[in-house]
């Protein structure tokens, strides 16, 4: 059998167990927090002083905490591309007979969960102002026109070790954004970003898990999938940032660099997840690998110790860049 007969055989044997994992891991509709709980209620005669409060909280909150949290909006809000792009998974089919398929009915589920957080987080932006939201619109309209290639093409294998990742990367972005806004007083948007993060480690989980169940299956495959994609890194969505009249990616560098000057995502917090993922997936003791997925494995395994002697060598820029998504206000 191909391989890539192989790898549909496997996504077909885990889609029926689909609907458990989305018992498991996602949250109906009317169940699970929406925007409005959050945000100033426009039916109620205390709106404007509720807005009030957090044009007032917001002024506490330096510029490159407000860079951080724009680019942490914009990667949420270009939710089309992301959905797209795992529709077109090997194995994932949303046309004809495939409209039904488990695995569409969960990344049509999956996108409207993540939905949400580009909404309040926009919303919010937009009350705070703090910042210029017709270039973070237009930051966003490139985000979604531009689309992306992380190396996984139609790979079910790759697909599902970048989502394990980025999901874990941003729960642990999210989570950080809150508690600097908790310490600076702004209680509502701590809580906002602390919901949207436990949100993104339930998906952490479930992609997690797909891999793990691959690995039962198609271990030496899955083992080279994952070296793979090692090997050429995994890069955050906001890799291809641009403020308007820029090109793709232009906005990327600077982005990362206040966040790793604020602390919210590091070199050595993307170390630190592969770690857990090593862990998790019992790297260390899969058998029955081929002689090429053992030298994958034993590649992955070194790999974080190796990039903990570099990071420690990296030394991130003081000084801070300006944007045209954040207006100075007084805060350069």
């Amino acid at each position: 059998m191909s391989i890539k007969n192989i790898r549909l055989e496997v996504m077909q044997t885990i889609e029926k167990e689909i609907d458990g994992y989305m018992d498991k891991y996602l949250i109906p509709p009317e169940k699970i927090w929406q925007p409005t709980d959050f945000l100033p209620n426009s039916q109620k005669d205390t709106f404007f002083d509720e807005v009030h409060q957090i044009r007032e909280e917001s002024k506490e909150l330096g510029y490159d905490f407000w860079v951080v949290l724009v680019g942490d909006t914009i990667t949420e809000e270009a939710l089309p591309t992301y959905e797209s792009w795992l529709m077109d998974v090997e194995g994932i089919n949303q046309h004809g007979k495939g409209v039904n398929n488990g695995w569409a009915k969960w990344i049509r589920n999956w996108t409207a969960e993540e939905n949400r957080h580009g909404d309040v987080l926009s919303k919010y932006l937009y009350l705070s102002g703090r910042v210029n939201m017709r270039e973070i619109e237009i930051t966003t309209q490139h985000m979604i026109s531009d689309g992306f290639d992380i190396g996984t093409a139609n790979d079910p294998y790759r697909n599902f070790i970048y989502t394990s990742f980025q999901e874990l990367a941003t729960n642990v972005s999210h989570k950080r954004v809150g508690q600097l806004a908790k310490k600076k007083g702004n209680v509502l948007l701590g809580k906002m970003c602390n919901i949207i993060a436990g949100d993104e480690m339930r998906h952490h989980l479930a992609y997690r898990e797909f891999v793990k169940t691959i690995l039962n299956y198609d271990p030496s495959e899955m083992m080279l999938a994952f070296e793979d994609m090692m090997r050429k890194k995994i890069v955050m969505p906001a890799l291809f940032l641009r403020e308007s009249g820029t090109v793709i990616g232009s906005a990327f560098e600077n982005f990362s660099n206040a966040a790793q000057r604020l602390g919210v995502y590091t070199t050595h917090d993307y170390i630190d997840i592969l770690r857990k993922l090593n862990a998790y997936w019992e790297i260390d003791k899969l058998t029955g690998l081929t002689a090429s997925a053992e030298k994958a494995r034993d590649y992955v395994m070194r790999l974080p110790d190796r990039m903990a002697r570099i990071a420690d060598r990296v030394t991130i820029p003081e000084d801070i860049t300006r944007f045209k998504w954040v207006e100075a206000n007084g805060m350069l």
